[in-house]
């Protein structure tokens, strides 16, 4: 077996294997007991996605592809976006009004 990708997490690794495992090439991820020793683990390079030698240039073509797709803009990062808005004005309020209260003092 050959390791066809490094992932940063075991989420990452299960994502890749899935989508490999949809095109028909078999997968083993390495590295679950290993998660949770040190923390983030992962970006140690423990975390990896193995296929068998045979299927490992086209697994390499489809990583290849699925590292150079962007994902596109969901709505839940206009949602995200509008919460971070909300929460800096009302942080800065609550500075302001801080302000005015221990002013009065």
């Amino acid at each position: 077996m050959q390791i066809a990708y490094r992932a940063r997490d075991l989420a990452e690794a299960h994502i890749v294997a899935g989508l490999l495992q949809s095109r028909g090439i078999e997968t083993h991820v390495g590295g679950h007991y290993l998660q949770g020793a040190m923390g983030e683990i992962g970006a140690a390079g423990f975390t990896n996605v193995h296929v068998e030698d045979e299927d490992y240039v086209q697994a390499r073509a489809l990583v290849a592809e699925y590292e150079a797709a962007t994902p596109p803009a969901t709505p839940s990062d206009e949602v995200e976006d509008r919460a971070n808005r909300y929460a800096t004005w009302f942080l800065l309020f609550l500075a302001v009004v801080m302000v005015v209260l221990f002013g009065a003092l």
